[in-house]
């Protein structure tokens, strides 16, 4: 049954193939319900619920992407647009989660009308190669910036913005530990490498009394989980700000989605998955509003599945059938520290940096707004002002270089929409 509606056959793998690789998957990416869940927290979202929500996400939409798409994808609520979510909408845009929730559910219904349409094709080829690695390497140093945070090596300085944290400090060392654990295992390329970062520097901070047991439950609280299902407040639709939200998400979710489906599935032959993989992307991310997380995105950890020979969306059901199995450990990962994430954050802020290496710097019409972007991400501590800052500043640069030919319509029309962005909480 499974070789048939998978067309294992045709893709020359097997049942055994398919579901080791779905484990695998599984393993490189579970990190992202405590690692996700802590982040949510900040924004308000009990971690409990937070952790429930994220493993349910992730498994909605990894059995979606796996039977609509038969794609070996992987879907989960991503890194970096959580951090939109809960530091620049709710944080910085004083949205009320609830309403951060609706923000995504709305967001999640138009990716989901552009997805079924031709005009993310265009889209897609309408983003300069420049900018798309821009974003990827601005939202890698904001995590890494928050995990340096979240594990005390920076602080709010007394006579400048940040200074060095307390090395003194248990926390602080035991976040050097796991650090330094976490890189040596994925250098050496173990398998689960950032999982078994993770559970060991939780291990650490038991070890040295710095774990909170108090603060972990005896037991799954899906009370506490009912707070957050359904939760979405609309009473912010009439308001620029929620527009504001809804227009941030679009953006990220959509140009990060085109990036990682398309690079992923070219990898193995398959870009014509691509579409409808973007479609079951487009729609777990109005359900993400509805379950009570952050966006959901294709996992770049996806490669790690693709790498142990998941070629169908047999490996993405076998990963989502195990995020589920995940939801009981809610109560036990309420204990993991941030001693133990912010290495996770780290290590994942600088893989995403390499993007880097791929812009032109011969040209200062390419690389001057790509440097606004990675530059200006961290520094604004906002995703979508960091990419306006280069969305923007591209137009100018190739008209005065005199390379108007560069600029399409729809691009100029992203940019004015970022203009737009930029002065509405002026007017």
């Amino acid at each position: 049954m499974l070789t048939k509606r998978f067309l294992l056959q045709q893709h020359g793998t097997t049942v055994r193939t398919e579901m080791t690789a779905g484990v695998v998957s599984f393993f490189t990416v579970v990190y992202i319900v405590a690692v996700n869940a802590s982040i949510l927290a900040d924004a308000g979202i009990p971690y409990g619920a937070g952790v429930i929500a994220t493993a349910l996400a992730a498994c909605f939409g990894s059995l979606l992407v796996g039977l609509w798409a038969n794609s070996p994808l992987v879907i989960v609520p991503g890194m970096g647009v959580n951090a939109l979510f809960s530091y620049t909408v709710v944080q910085g845009m004083r949205l009320p989660w609830p309403e951060a929730l609706a923000a995504v559910f709305v967001s999640g219904l138009i990716v989901s009308a552009l997805a079924f349409t031709p005009l993310t094709k265009q889209l897609a080829a309408t983003i300069p190669d420049s900018l798309k690695h821009a974003i990827g390497a601005g939202v890698g140093l904001f995590l890494a910036f928050i995990g340096l945070q979240k594990g005390g090596i920076v602080v709010p300085g007394s006579s400048s913005i940040v200074a060095l944290g307390d090395f003194g400090s248990a926390h602080t060392l035991l976040t050097l530990a796991t650090l330094a654990l976490t890189l040596a295992l994925y250098v050496r390329g173990v398998p689960g490498n950032l999982l078994i970062g993770i559970a060991a520097g939780t291990g650490l901070a038991a070890i040295t009394g710095q774990l909170d047991w108090d603060g972990a439950g005896t037991g799954l609280s899906l009370a506490a989980y009912g707070s957050v299902f359904g939760a979405m407040s609309f009473s912010g639709l009439p308001y620029v700000v929620f527009w504001t939200a809804v227009f941030s998400f679009v953006l990220v979710v959509l140009f990060e989605n085109i990036g990682l489906i398309d690079a992923q599935l070219r990898l193995i032959g398959q870009p014509e998955k691509a579409a409808r993989s973007l479609q079951a992307g487009a729609v777990s991310v109005a359900a993400s509003g509805v379950l009570g997380t952050s966006p959901t995105v294709t996992a770049v950890e996806s490669a790690a599945g693709i790498s142990a020979g998941g070629r169908t969306g047999l490996t993405a059901v076998t990963a989502g059938a195990l995020f589920a199995c995940a939801v009981p450990l809610g109560p036990v990962m309420r204990l993991i520290p941030d001693s133990a994430i912010a290495p996770v954050l780290i290590l994942i802020g600088g893989l995403m940096l390499q993007g880097v290496k791929d812009i032109p710097f011969d040209d200062l019409s390419e690389w001057l707004p790509a440097f606004l972007i990675v530059a200006g991400i961290p520094f604004t501590s906002s995703i979508v002002d960091g990419m306006g800052f280069g969305f923007v500043a591209f137009p100018i640069l190739k008209l005065a270089a005199g390379k108007r030919r560069e600029i399409s319509l729809v691009f100029a029309v992203i940019a004015a929409l970022f203009v737009l962005n930029f002065a509405l909480p002026f007017i």
